[in-house]
């Protein structure tokens, strides 16, 4: 069966002057001429993706989109209707979030998170951005310090909520944000904590070994490109440090620590100097 809103491997099953039919299951779909590759032959099998065209004709395309139906993601309002706004999911057509399905009113050229599905009335791709219904709340199975896909959804008082490996719901606190994130950002992650009500605490920052050296190689490269120093040091301001660097006083000073003893750096109260 040849499924709409997905991608998947069809065959061949005959040319035709705008382009080729593709086949599966006694199924065909359109694959236009300008989405062929440059030679072919009928029973080869190429990987589509399928949806509705402006007619709501099944069409085949070559093109790989931000997402497939039963993903969440993140995706920019183009223009917005009396019935619904319409989001860029990198085809030809864009796809409705109707208004009843916009948790707020959506404005042209701001991002929001959604999920794709398909409207089994017309068969056609729409997108929700209510997707509290789609949380899984049993977080058990997730494991502390466990790396995950984090998915930037919106702020909040205390930081950001995400959704984690597009299934749970999760918190970066605002603390521990080193970095400018906007709705629709994908991070790598970490479990930070689970806790008794099963709500999560994810962090962004890489972990253990794997931080110090992605924060040392960072500064030294900043300390290159100001010609060797900088005027931040072991007493600075956190919140210049946090903005230069990207990362707390405390990291920064771990860091700084590790540099100094592999004789990398001279550090100062204000200042960080190069070794030559």
């Amino acid at each position: 069966m040849i499924e709409i809103g997905r991608k998947q491997t069809l065959k061949i099953g005959r040319t035709v002057d705008f382009g080729v039919y593709l086949t599966k299951d006694g199924e065909e779909v359109l694959l236009p001429q300008k989405y062929l590759p440059e030679s072919f032959e009928v029973g080869d099998e190429l990987e589509v993706f399928v949806y509705k065209d402006q007619q709501n004709r099944p069409v085949a395309v070559t093109t790989e989109p931000k997402g497939q139906v039963g993903d969440i993601i993140g995706a920019e309002v183009t223009h917005v209707t009396d019935f619904g706004a319409f989001i860029d999911i990198g085809l030809e057509k864009d796809v409705l979030v109707p208004k009843k399905e916009q948790s707020v009113d959506m404005e042209v050229g701001r991002t929001y998170v959604v999920k794709l599905l398909i409207d089994h009335m017309t068969e056609r791709m729409v997108a929700t951005a209510k997707l509290h219904s789609f949380i899984n709340e049993d977080t058990s199975v997730l494991k502390g310090r466990e790396k995950v896909e984090v998915l930037v959804w919106h702020k909040t008082d205390l930081g950001f909520k995400v959704i984690i490996n597009q299934e749970f719901e999760g918190l970066i606190y605002e603390n521990e944000i080193f970095e400018r994130l906007r709705a629709g950002d994908v991070r790598e992650g970490y479990i930070k904590e689970i806790r008794p009500d099963g709500k999560v605490d994810v962090t962004i920052q890489p972990r253990g070994y794997e931080a110090v050296m992605d924060s040392s190689a960072a500064i030294l490269n900043i300390l290159e490109e100001n010609g060797g120093e900088i005027d931040l040091g072991d007493k600075s301001n956190p919140d210049e440090i946090k903005a230069v660097f990207e990362m707390s006083k405390k990291n920064f000073k771990k860091v700084l620590g590790g540099l100094y003893k592999a004789g990398r750096i001279e550090i100062y109260d204000h200042r960080i100097v190069l070794k030559k």
